[in-house]
């Protein structure tokens, strides 16, 4: 590389729109979709796919709402024409959508895509030629007269072929290619003498796609070039202006949000941003980004793990989990302060109920999307304590005190440290029943028992606890069940424990309620011990959980 890039590359320059009206627009409404999975995201594909790939996915873009397809590039060879024809007579095209096809401005190539659709009740037919100095100069070499006369000559037949085809209601889109890299003036120029040929109107409008084919700078720049085009393109009612952005400089999403507030009616990309080169504009991420500002995108996402699994399937291609909205781990914190604030934004959200979506991290409500909220949260060595509880409340519904989730998170530390991987909701709650002695063998285990009350308002503690396997009877007094359980401990085994702290609550809901007990002790020397017990009976899940803290010092 050289030192000074200054001497290689040079800065694209501005558009002279000094009262550009962009900047102050949100976006209210959705656009118009156009997929161009099947076509431009077909072509980046290092295998195309097949007719029954092709197919599954014509039924998950249907599926998902959109009106209108591009199916295909006619003219590339026999799998292509051969798809397309057999859509159009399958009946597998609903009534309210239209398919596209693309072509270059070759009278073959054009005879080719009317022949693909021929039986379709609608279609549109995509014409294109590239208009920027660099490709007149080196691809072509041909002038800018030149250049108008293909387009011109590429709209005739367009017109031309219609009429002779009147069975099917043709629609027509044009796009001046590397729109992004040429002079405004010849764009604007093009596009008005291919109108004069096609004759569009306010009710059959021309579509004038406008792509960034290679992003040549900041997202700006591509607006002010589609608000200036807007302004300039003479009969600006009778045509539609699309968008169809890549992502070399990895701003096509924001290209394309930024061309809709310029004044675009329709936006053109593929689902998850599969395409040329780095890709195209990323159809999921423009949809839910708007759903996450109260616009409905007109599309439906609520199962975005089918999305993901077939465009997957079909592509050949993986998504990554960073990916937004769509990725594996984009839900996913595994940072203890985040996790410590999506807790709470959920226990926040529950206790408003005001149907309002307002959760720390989590731009959009995960179940919008079909995901679950059990992968919200993921525990490594990197998590605080505030994970731990979260998963151990979804997965067993304990919630556990914050001193507690601080005493119990140092254990899941260590383990995560030793293990060096991320550990799920079994091994925690593995490394939780192991610390707290709460399920399984134990050197003091509670048998039959009664409580009593004496005269003077004293409890009476009288039990079976078996002792690594032999049963003792034990007794104790106090002033409630547990201090009585905590003088038969001391009686009998000679274990002294305070308590500091008693926190408990149901868990579930009907017959299949249990009761969960949380005891803070502490020892004669100081020292902090937490038991933890979980019976149908609270009364009994008290006791268990001083038998708990017992167990840890015995």
């Amino acid at each position: 590389m050289l030192r000074d890039p200054s001497t290689k590359y040079r800065p694209f320059p501005t558009i002279d729109l000094p009262d550009r009206q962009w900047p102050s627009r949100t976006i209210t409404h959705p656009p118009r979709w156009l997929s161009t999975d099947l076509r431009d995201g077909n072509q980046a594909l290092i295998d195309p796919m097949d007719g029954e790939r092709k197919t599954r996915f014509f039924d998950l873009l249907v599926k998902v709402g959109l009106k209108e397809i591009e199916v295909g590039f006619p003219s590339a060879g026999a799998t292509e024409f051969d798809f397309i024809f057999g859509l159009v007579r399958s009946g597998r095209v609903p009534d309210d959508v239209t398919i596209q096809v693309l072509t270059q401005a070759r009278r073959d190539l054009i005879e080719t895509s009317f022949d693909s659709l021929r039986g379709s009740p609608r279609a549109i037919v995509h014409l294109y030629n590239a208009l920027s100095p660099a490709w007149r100069r080196i691809v072509f070499q041909m002038t800018r007269d030149e250049i108008r006369q293909i387009a011109v000559d590429g709209a005739k037949m367009l017109r031309d072929g219609a009429a002779a085809r009147p069975a099917t209601d043709w629609q027509f889109e044009y796009s001046p290619e590397t729109f992004s890299t040429a002079e405004l003036d010849f764009s604007l120029e093009v596009c008005a003498a291919v109108m004069e040929v096609l004759r569009p109107t306010p009710r059959r409008p021309l579509i004038l796609n406008l792509p960034a084919t290679v992003e040549c700078a900041t997202p700006n720049v591509y607006a002010d070039q589609i608000e200036y085009f807007g302004r300039h393109i003479p009969d600006r009612d009778c045509v539609v202006i699309s968008l169809h952005t890549h992502n070399d400089r990895g701003t096509g999403v924001a290209a394309a949000e930024l061309g809709m507030m310029a004044g675009a009616d329709r936006v053109e990309g593929c689902l998850l941003g599969n395409g040329e080169r780095t890709g195209n504009c990323d159809l999921v991420t423009v949809a839910l980004n708007m759903y996450t500002q109260g616009v409905d995108p007109g599309l439906d996402l609520s199962d975005i793990d089918a999305v993901v699994n077939t465009v997957t399937y079909c592509n050949q291609l993986p998504v990554h989990p960073r990916t937004p909205y769509a990725g594996d781990l984009v839900f996913t914190a595994f940072s203890g302060s985040h996790q410590d604030a999506i807790k709470k934004g959920f226990a926040a959200q529950a206790e408003r109920n005001d149907g309002f979506w307002e959760v720390p991290y989590l731009p959009i409500d995960p179940h919008d999307l079909g995901r679950d909220y059990e992968a919200v949260i993921r525990v490594n060595s990197q998590s605080g304590k505030g994970g731990v509880a979260w998963v151990l409340e979804q997965d067993k519904g304990l919630k556990l005190p914050k001193r507690l989730q601080a005493d119990f998170s140092r254990h899941v530390q260590a383990l995560a440290d030793r293990t060096s991987r991320e550990l799920d909701a079994a091994d925690i709650w593995a490394s939780f029943v192991e610390t707290y002695r709460v399920e399984g063998p134990q050197r003091l285990t509670l048998g039959a028992y009664d409580e009593t009350r004496a005269t003077n308002g004293d409890r009476l503690f009288a039990g079976d606890i078996q002792v690594d396997g032999t049963h003792r009877s034990v007794s104790g007094r106090g002033n409630g069940l547990i201090s009585s359980v905590l003088a038969a401990l001391d009686e009998g085994f000679g274990i002294r424990l305070d308590v500091a702290d008693y926190v408990e609550h149901a868990i579930g809901k009907g017959s299949d309620v249990r009761a969960a007990a949380y005891v803070e002790c502490r020892t004669p020397d100081g020292a902090t011990i937490w038991g933890v017990g979980i019976d149908e009976d609270i009364a009994t899940a008290s006791v268990r959980a001083v038998l708990s803290a017992a167990n840890r010092i015995a």
